[in-house]
């Protein structure tokens, strides 16, 4: 049977307080050789928000964030195989690939890219997932 490790474990209220429910999470979940982070924002792990209105500071965040979690999941950026970059505006996106681009530089993951209608906050502007093997 393959160990599950949950890591960063947090309920929804403390990024989102005002919400009715509070449902519980993991930040990282690492199943085997298989690490799944959860979406990077703005939000840092304390759950402020930085970048307000400001997409690449926001991608900023997201991706320091993911090195963190990477780190603390027994893995880096070099086992990085997906991201998915989601955008509220596709303007964001020169911007926000430049950010990802500096951070992942000689990964070589594969990417989608996504323009949505919101994030799960207004002041989200972009969220990243990544998807990593160790």
């Amino acid at each position: 049977m393959t160990e599950i490790t949950r890591l960063r474990k947090y309920e929804t209220r403390t990024f989102y307080p005002e919400a009715k429910f509070n449902a519980q999470y993991a930040m990282v979940v690492r199943a085997g050789d298989l690490i799944f982070l959860r979406g990077q924002t703005g939000f840092d792990f304390d759950g402020v928000f930085h970048g307000v209105g400001d997409a690449a500071a926001q991608a900023e965040n997201a991706c320091k964030c993911v090195k963190i979690l990477l780190e603390e999941a027994g893995a880096s950026v070099n086992n990085i195989c997906k991201i998915t970059t989601y955008l509220t505006d596709p303007r964001y996106r020169e911007e926000v690939y430049a950010v990802i681009a500096k951070h992942f530089k000689g990964v070589y993951p594969c990417g989608t890219g996504v323009v949505v209608q919101a994030l799960a906050t207004p002041e989200m502007l972009v969220e990243i997932d990544v998807f990593a093997v160790a």
